[in-house]
């Protein structure tokens, strides 16, 4: 049987009952609520402690309700309806009670800006109770302890909605309910001010407040909107969907909306992470570099100092001069001297159109984005073995499984609203097993954690796999009805026992076991993974390890089961289905074939043998190329590789060098700093487009204000420059390139733009119009030539660089909750960036005290290729040994460090693993004015103080 959930299998299992509700018979299954009935019926019973999708409490008792029979009055939230039962709402009795307790929480209740528009005077409002006769509480002081929320404990009824929606709904466990009788109050943690609790600021407690108990910090969330704007979050891969609610072209507050992936939540980025669009440093006029200054590689330059670089230019000159020099350097150096690097954060539109004047413009395949720098492994590793780089099944169907690995990620982090599906499913049962040289918060409920030590993937899966096959654990028809290449993987393992393989990975024999039947018996074993298996010289091997073990046990192609590589970006899965990649049209269909190459052709009207036949160079081979005098032109579109690129040092100086480089941006980011043109972009909010989620989702992501200044729209900016260097297009409207888009790509052929402006997400693939999409893939056969997925056995590759007496620590990078990517929106962000505004080096507490170093003091990373300056923290999910950095701090650019050595399959870096050396002191970081969060976290100090 398929893996279904609890909830599905109790509506498969209970029967429907019939009762009378409010004197008309209705239909209700056994498992549901009298409130939900009357939901679903039109009827309206008040609540308060009530929310659909936390679990009941009954404690407001608001909703009470009046059953025949009975001698006591019930609460419709937390009653089940059985056969023939006469329900009534409406009855004398059943609304004095809902008033009473209306009346009495009104007593309560001070009448200030906060509680203006509040659930408790709603309801009174609908159900005609005036002015209470009861006496007001004492006033309770505010707590305005933390950046993003503000705590007003005056307005709290005690419903519990924020406890739930914490303990339940997010699993972060920070709020409480203390005390008893009258001093019972919400807590944070062991009652502290919320500002120095573990709170997220996920604001999920926000949504479910229904009074101004906790709200928005600051009074955000009290204007009344002009509008609000149905979208999806601009960070993550998650792709959660909200609500932008604006007024006078600013966005005000977001909210969170009932979407696919988030079901309403969503994470502190997405919820605080929206002002970056109107921050005062944002591109608003095109810029042209003045003709004495020069490029600096080494200098950390101040956005505040733009002028003294650049001077301002017209739209008609910016473009004519980026694209004459494009088209000089394409006609005396040929058309592999210029390279275009596109943007996951851009719409699949933008990603499509930039591919193509690459392709079609420039004339070469030198096109690539980010996902080199995270998964290209993973999508090497999956194409290789199963025929498509796109993930099994949605992140939700952890639902679903008995058994859930995820290795080499730290979703509470980089995927919050994906971890709380995972921390949900662990608390029902679920066996969740984290396999990370790190730990995560997550690792607080798994079952098992597999603390590996850095850089033995391969010898750990490898282990597993061995057990697998010489228990007999394996799902023989399964293999032998859809995959090849068994055997060579059974020979491969044998000298991989767990017990020749414990001393290497750090993991005792019997744990190895354990896990292995686990995964191997289990009705549903599901693995998601994220850079910490990508990341490395070997990441196509650590993907190769994983692809195998899910074959070799059958755990694919049904709910519950199958392999998900986390996308790290909003769009990083659509923008390489589009195409931004260098060696592959869109839909994965490869440059090499002279068939593709003329289907494409047909598709652009191009003469035959037009498009280039080779391979282009990846994001790390271009620096190189640059540097060995064969790249001199290059056009970035909302990338930065200035920060995101290891051996930033050696990426600063490669753009530095080149004879013209166009950036296209909303800031002068790193990368900006360094172009002869700048041409002022959209931010997310600001434009219409489709943006493809982790879950092979297609969303609408939909414009809520216009861009500032003379900024312009991505699509009408690559457009115009397009047409410059002799391409002749005319998209009058963004659908008109989603439409040029599905005819050229058969995954997506069956989603219409009609269709997304209706549904709002579609799941690919979707071949044919009408077609729902499908959500679970490799249900029947694999899209390899054959129909089977093939084994692809893995031996253990040492990292590039191993510690030594030089050098003897292990450095990890990645990022923070708070910051994304390369910061340039999140530190800009005013609650991010007072959450977390300084550089800062995570190291285990023995390792800071054998430096002599203390808490919050300056170290110095040091590698072969630089070093860096920032502050200690204290942090044991680090293993001795091993420091973890956040790449998003301008001002101590960890990528200065990390080294560049590369997969030689996927080419993708080592950027989780290089030997460093640690040394106390060092040169405070400088302050960079990005402003954030200055006066709030100054604001914050004095309120805690």
């Amino acid at each position: 049987m398929n893996a279904v959930t609890r909830a599905e299998l109790a509506q498969i299992e209970t029967p429907v009952v019939k009762f009378t509700l409010n004197g008309r018979e209705v239909e209700a299954r056994a498992n549901e609520t009298v409130i939900q009935v009357a939901d679903r019926e039109g009827v309206e019973i008040p609540r308060l402690c009530y929310k659909p999708g936390l679990d009941t409490a009954g404690n407001c008792r608001a909703c009470m309700v009046e059953i025949k029979g009975e001698r006591v009055l019930a609460p419709s939230c937390c009653r089940a309806p059985t056969p023939g039962m006469d329900v009534k709402s409406d009855t004398p009795r059943a609304v004095a009670a809902q008033k009473m307790v209306l009346e009495l929480l009104q007593s309560d209740m001070p009448e200030t800006d906060y509680t203006r528009h509040n659930e408790v005077d709603e309801w009174s409002a609908k159900l005609g109770v005036g002015k209470p006769r009861f006496p007001s509480r004492g006033q309770v002081s505010a707590d305005l302890s933390h950046p993003a929320i503000a705590v007003n404990l005056d307005a709290c009824i005690q419903c519990t909605r924020c406890l739930r929606a914490c303990r339940d709904e997010q699993v972060n466990d920070v709020i409480g309910l203390a005390f008893r009788g009258e001093h019972a109050k919400i807590v944070f943690d062991m009652d502290d001010p919320m500002g120095v609790s573990t709170c997220v600021a996920c604001g999920e407690c926000v949504q479910a407040c229904p009074t101004g108990a906790l709200m928005p910090a600051r009074g955000a969330a009290l204007p009344v909107p002009d509008k609000q704007v149905d979208s999806v979050c601009p960070y993550c891969g998650v792709g959660c969907q909200l609500t932008y609610n604006v007024k006078d072209n600013k966005i005000l507050f977001v909210e969170g909306r009932n979407g696919p992936a988030n079901h309403g939540r969503l994470c502190v980025k997405g919820r605080y992470g929206f002002d970056y669009a109107h921050h005062p440093q944002r591109l608003t006029t095109p810029l042209i570099r003045r003709a004495d200054a020069p490029k600096d590689p080494k200098a950390i330059f101040d956005p505040e100092r733009v002028h003294e670089i650049f001077r301002e230019a017209t739209w008609e000159e910016a473009l004519a001069l980026s694209a004459s020099k494009l088209k000089s350097i394409r006609e005396t150096k040929g058309p592999k001297a210029l390279v275009g690097f596109g943007s996951a954060k851009g719409s699949n539109e933008e990603a499509y159109l930039f591919q193509k004047l690459v392709r079609t413009g420039f004339g070469s395949n030198n096109v690539d984005h980010c996902t080199r720098l995270c998964h290209a492994s993973s999508v090497a590793a999956l194409l290789e073995g199963i025929g498509s780089g796109a993930v099994s099944n949605p992140v939700m169907d952890v639902t679903k499984a008995e058994v859930i690995v995820v290795i080499g990620a730290n979703p509470t982090v980089n995927h919050p609203v994906a971890a709380t599906w995972m921390k949900n499913a662990a608390k029902n049962g679920t066996k969740l097993i984290v396999m990370d040289p790190r730990q995560s918060d997550l690792t607080r409920l798994a079952y098992r954690h597999l603390q590996f030590k850095p850089d033995t993937d391969v010898a750990m899966l490898n282990a597993i796999m061995h057990v697998i096959v010489h228990e007999g654990l394996v799902a023989q028809s399964f293999i032998d009805d859809r995959t090849i290449g068994y055997e060579e993987l059974k020979k491969n393992l044998v000298g991989y026992s767990p017990e020749e393989m414990a001393g290497v990975c750090g993991i005792d024999a019997g744990t190895l076991r354990d896990v292995a039947r686990m995964f191997a018996t289990s009705r549903a074993s599901m693995i998601l993974w994220g850079m910490g298996v990508s990341q490395h010289v070997h990441g196509t091997d650590n993907a190769r390890c994983l692809i195998a073990l899910s074959l070799l046990t059958g755990q694919i192609g049904r709910p519950g089961t199958g392999l998900h590589p986390l996308r790290g970006q909003n769009n990083v899965q659509g923008a390489s289905d589009a195409g931004l990649i260098p060696m592959m049209f869109p839909d994965y269909q490869k440059v090499v074939e002279p068939e593709v190459r003329a289907r494409f052709e047909k598709h652009w009207n191009l003469e035959p043998g037009t498009l280039d036949a080779q391979p282009g160079l990846t994001v790390v081979e271009v620096m190189h190329a640059i540097a060995d005098g064969k790249v001199h032109g290059m056009y970035v579109m909302g990338e930065n590789p200035a920060m995101s690129d290891p051996d930033a040092n050696h990426a600063r100086e490669s753009l530095a060098q080149l004879e013209h480089l166009v950036v296209q941006d909303i800031f002068l980011t790193e990368t900006a700093a360094l172009a002869d043109v700048v041409l002022p972009a959209s931010a997310f909010p600001e434009k219409t487009g489709t943006f493809t989620n982790t879950d092979r989702l297609v969303q609408l992501g939909r414009q809520a204000v216009t861009p500032p200044g003379d900024a312009k729209q991505d699509l009408w900016i690559i457009q115009e420059l397009a047409n410059r260097i002799g391409l002749q297009w005319n998209y009058r409207h963004v659908s008109e390139v989603f439409d040029e888009m599905r005819h050229t790509m058969p995954s997506i052929g069956g989603i219409t733009w009609d269709r997304l402006e209706r549904e709002h997400a579609v799941t690919y693939p979707c071949m044919k119009e009408g077609d729902p999409g499908e959500p679970v893939v490799f249900v029947q056969d694999f899209p390899r030539a054959d129909g089977k997925a093939r084994f692809v056995p893995a031996d253990i590759v040492p990292a590039a660089e191993r510690p030594d007496s030089e050098y003897p620590m292990v450095l990890i990078t990645g990022r923070q909750l708070e910051h994304w990517h390369t910061g340039s929106m999140t530190r800009r962000a005013t609650v991010l960036d007072a959450i977390e505004p300084d550089p800062v080096a995570l190291v285990h507490p023995l390792d800071l005290e054998a430096l002599g170093v203390k808490p919050g003091e300056l170290l110095t990373i040091e590698s072969r290729r630089g070093k860096v300056s920032l502050y200690g923290r204290a942090d044991e999910t680090s293993p001795r040994g091993a420091v973890f950095v956040p790449f998003c701090y301008y001002e101590a650019a960890i990528n200065r460090v990390t080294n560049d050595a590369f997969d030689p399959v996927a080419k993708i870096p080592e950027l989780k693993y290089c030997a460093i050396r640690v040394t106390p002191g060092g040169t405070a970081p400088e302050q960079v004015s990005f402003g954030g969060g200055q006066i709030l976290r100054k604001l914050q100090q004095e309120t805690v103080a």
